[in-house]
């Protein structure tokens, strides 16, 4: 079957970055499904992934998360998909990526595809809606269905025009919390407030004043989506006592925990992998969750966060993609569909 692949870890515009191959089509055992990848989008940790590093591959790595598909065949261990079924998901960062025609997962992080949107659409939003959800419902404990309480609380989204809070403005919407997230430039702004962002702040200036502007002492809830190091004093500055704050970028310097002590606030991370890289016991809340984030789009309360797509799926095409994911500039998200 076509993939692409790669040997050699080097920058996107090498001619060897990302290399075009052929590999064998797998089988689908036990809980995996075999899919037939119809489209795929390309997120930071693609790019992160694949970054310049002293190291060769023997075979090659194949890259890529999200897909969108049709299930080819299942294991004789599972309960949720059969043969036809569209699906869509993230996959598992411990096993080979979906840049290939066919790929194998496990059916208990896999969604069924919105009816609503063509497979470019939802390719979009596995990967960004998981984390979305993940963050602002599980660890930052936001309950999605009380949301005459939530409309007392608010929540700051830090890097609100990227793919996870394209999703995560319309997911803390929907809960009915008050919603500020940051931008800089005026497409940034103009995507955040379409999505549903009541106010939009320039992660480059000081957020404390920002807030106080729009008649807010702090937030109660902080979504870290874009340099934890750069934004840490004013996260720290910015929320509320007894306060939450969820973050899924790493750190590259040590960060002081106590600055959080006197006002008793939470500090949690947030990694979409997780429940697939352990086999954690509720590994198939990603099925779940998924499986109503379909829902809630088919019933038009949340729309994809595509804006482009390139065919076909080629190396080509994939180091353009990386391209844009790596400019740091992009709105919403790339995707990539067909095989040829």
């Amino acid at each position: 079957m076509k993939a692409v692949g790669l040997y050699k870890y080097l920058p996107i515009h090498h001619s060897e970055s990302l290399i075009d191959i052929t590999i064998p089509k797998p089988k689908a055992e036990g809980r995996d499904i075999l899919v037939k990848v119809n489209a795929i989008s390309i997120n930071p940790v693609d790019v992160k992934v694949r970054a310049p590093k002293d190291k060769q591959e023997e075979t090659p790595k194949i890259l890529g998360w999200d897909a969108s598909g049709i299930v080819e065949e299942v294991g004789e261990d599972c309960k949720l998909f059969k043969p036809g079924d569209q699906v869509y998901y993230a996959g598992s960062i411990t096993r080979p990526g979906t840049y290939s025609e066919y790929h194998l997962v496990d059916e208990r992080i896999v969604g069924k595809k919105p009816e609503t949107l063509n497979d470019a659409q939802a390719a979009a939003l596995p990967l960004t809606a998981i984390t979305a959800w993940e963050g602002l419902f599980e660890r930052l404990g936001i309950d999605l269905n009380n949301t005459q309480k939530n409309k007392e609380r608010s929540i700051l989204i830090i890097g609100g025009a990227g793919g996870v809070g394209s999703i995560a403005i319309q997911l803390a919407k929907l809960a009915g919390l008050t919603v500020i997230s940051t931008a800089s430039q005026q497409e940034s702004i103009n995507w955040c407030k379409k999505l549903g962002s009541d106010y939009v702040i320039n992660h480059y200036k000081p957020f404390v004043e920002q807030l106080e502007e729009i008649n807010l002492k702090g937030v109660d809830y902080i979504f870290c989506l874009n340099n934890t190091d750069q934004h840490w004093d004013q996260i720290a500055a910015s929320i509320l006592p007894q306060g939450k704050i969820c973050s899924i970028v790493e750190t590259a310097e040590k960060q002081d925990l106590n600055v959080l002590k006197s006002k008793s606030a939470t500090f949690v991370w947030e990694f979409m992998f997780t429940r697939a890289m352990f086999q954690t016991e509720d590994m198939q809340e990603q099925h779940q969750l998924l499986s109503a984030l379909s829902e809630f789009i088919d019933q038009k309360r949340i729309v994809t966060t595509l804006t482009d797509v390139l065919r076909p799926i080629n190396a080509e095409n994939l180091k353009k993609a990386h391209g844009m994911v790596e400019s740091g500039k992009m709105v919403g998200k790339v995707v990539i569909e067909h095989f040829e």
